[in-house]
């Protein structure tokens, strides 16, 4: 046999919680940031010799700081891997079709995702050359590196 005897109807409330703060973006993130905003592409020197971009503060493989060595790459760059947006939703970085890559910039010895702006999936391979094509109005943001574009030859 069930009871109800002591039960209270149940009522929904809605809040919000906050956790306001700020964040520093530190001695290797600010300077990356800072750079592109100059229309230049930086990485950091591992202690292997290899320019990783885009630069990290600690080595994803041991864990150990990297240190703060900057190295200015690109701005061209080649496709390592890739996949096509054909229909790109209101939160990707293009308003028309465009493939996110693996782009690994001259000069660098790993490659970032960020987006190239091919116009036409057959234009899009592996080992194709692209350049950097930076945002007009820079705002210390990764998207101050508006897209990857072909290199024309």
């Amino acid at each position: 046999m069930c009871s109800t005897q002591g039960v209270t109807e149940p009522r929904a409330s809605e809040s919000t919680l906050e956790f306001p703060y700020m964040r520093t973006t530190g001695p290797v993130i600010g300077p990356f940031l800072r750079a592109l905003a100059q229309r230049k592409i930086l990485g950091v020197r591992d202690r292997q010799g290899r320019v990783v971009v885009p630069p990290v503060e600690y080595d994803p493989q041991t864990g150990e700081a990297l240190g703060e060595e900057m190295v200015e790459v690109g701005p061209e760059g080649t496709v390592e891997a890739w996949t096509w947006v054909a229909e790109p939703l209101e939160k990707h970085p293009l308003d028309r079709p465009f493939a996110f890559a693996l782009v690994r910039p001259d000069g660098a010895d790993t490659a970032m995702v960020h987006a190239v702006d091919a116009g036409d999936v057959a234009v899009m391979t592996t080992g194709m050359r692209v350049a950097a094509r930076f945002s007009e109005e820079p705002a210390g943001r990764i998207t101050d590196l508006a897209a990857w574009e072909p290199v024309r030859s």
